[in-house]
């Protein structure tokens, strides 16, 4: 079925790539925007971000590529681009070339260090860059390495996120404008912006450079993980007085002898008093006990887990399909009904339909092929 969402209408060209420019093409696919993906020939590691959007393989190294592509970006409202700083330019797909083309379009760039800076043309990974922003730091055990958060903070926080937030932005304003922008995001810069609230709380002086010192690190023993009798885990995370009294009131433990909540003294003992309440029963039978109530006490579930969970089945989190399972489109919308399938691209199928939108005529698009500019999807 057609998307129906509030992004119906624009059309979004992505320069393919991993990790968070795909993902946040995919986050504009789920709002409603076509999103029509430029492939490189040959095998490609293609996944999740892949869903809801059309395919087109083309040979970026051809002069008859390029000029095809100029034409698809010239009926876009926006594009999507994940190499390194200078690399569109020399290709011939430049912000400036593409904008002679389509004044109006959002050029979106998505880097790990930034178009500019020092750092620009080095290559990184999300660990690296969450490293140069003190994220990664605040992570994992005193006394033992960070402990890397998959890529969830860096790509997709820190990167995919704020990309679409400018995208949105930038077309925004061109809609009153008419003026196109370039989107310059970076996932240091965006991982930074995540921050702020780490040095806030260092402003107000209720935050550690330390691990295992703060809140929100695994400190305080009401905001931690414990080990059940059954090697599973429970999350525990009743920072607010009325929801660690729901806690306790459920938890075999002498309250005068745990003390005050927010003792730090007492901190130590109450982490093992706690560790040995947890490990008395298995993560089942905890999230029976808590469930339903505000002690803000949850199964530590794995992935296949999550999908299962009464709580998350009944809110319809995700979409299973034959073969995969995929998260629901996020966030929901009251004018945007639920997805209720997802669809994948076969590489290079769409490539007929997307030519012929920019105003490709056949014998061009037959000759495009013939050439080795555009590959047909094999059928």
């Amino acid at each position: 079925m057609a998307n129906e969402g509030p992004l119906s209408g624009y059309r979004i060209v992505e320069l393919s790539g991993i990790g968070p420019g795909p993902y946040a093409g995919q986050l504009l696919a789920d709002l409603g925007a076509e999103v029509i993906v430029v492939e490189r020939p040959g095998p490609a590691m293609r996944g999740i971000d892949a869903r809801g959007k059309k395919s087109i393989v083309m040979d970026l190294k051809k002069p008859e590529a390029i000029a095809a592509l100029l034409k698809i970006i010239a009926g876009a409202d926006a594009m999507i681009e994940g190499l390194r700083p200078g690399v569109t330019e020399r290709l011939g797909i430049g912000p400036d070339a593409c904008h002679a083309v389509n004044p109006k379009l959002v050029y979106g760039r998505m880097t790990g260090w930034g178009q500019s800076g020092p750092w620009s043309h080095m290559a990184g990974h999300d660990i690296n860059y969450i490293s140069m922003t003190g994220a990664l730091n605040a992570m994992g055990r005193a006394g033992e390495p960070p402990m890397p958060p998959l890529n969830l903070v860096g790509d997709f926080g820190g990167g995919s996120m704020f990309l679409v937030t400018g995208i949105i932005a930038a077309l925004l304003r061109a809609e009153k404008t008419g003026q196109g922008d370039v989107v310059d995001a970076a996932i240091v810069d965006g991982v930074n912006s995540l921050m702020s609230f780490v040095y806030g709380m260092k402003g107000a002086g209720a935050w550690q450079v330390a691990r295992e010192a703060n809140l929100l690190d695994g400190a305080a023993p009401y905001y931690r993980c414990y080990a059940c009798a059954d090697g599973k885990f429970v999350a525990v995370g009743c920072i607010e007085p009325q929801f660690f009294a729901a806690m306790m009131e459920r938890l075999d433990v002498d309250l005068a002898e745990y003390g005050g909540q927010n003792d730090r003294s007492k901190w130590p003992a109450q982490h093992q008093m706690l560790e040995t309440v947890f490990a008395s029963k298995d993560r089942d039978e905890w999230d029976a006990i808590f469930a339903g109530t505000d002690a803000c006490v949850t199964p530590v579930l794995d992935y296949e887990e999550a999908v299962v969970h009464p709580a998350n089945a009944g809110r319809q989190t995700h979409i299973q399909q034959p073969g995969w399972t995929h998260p629901q489109t996020a966030p929901r919308l009251a004018s945007q009904p639920l997805a209720t399938a997802f669809t994948k691209p076969e590489k290079g199928a769409d490539y007929a339909a997307i030519l012929a939108t920019a105003g490709v005529e056949p014998d061009h698009v037959a000759a495009l092929v013939d050439g080795g500019a555009v590959i047909a999807a094999k059928g």
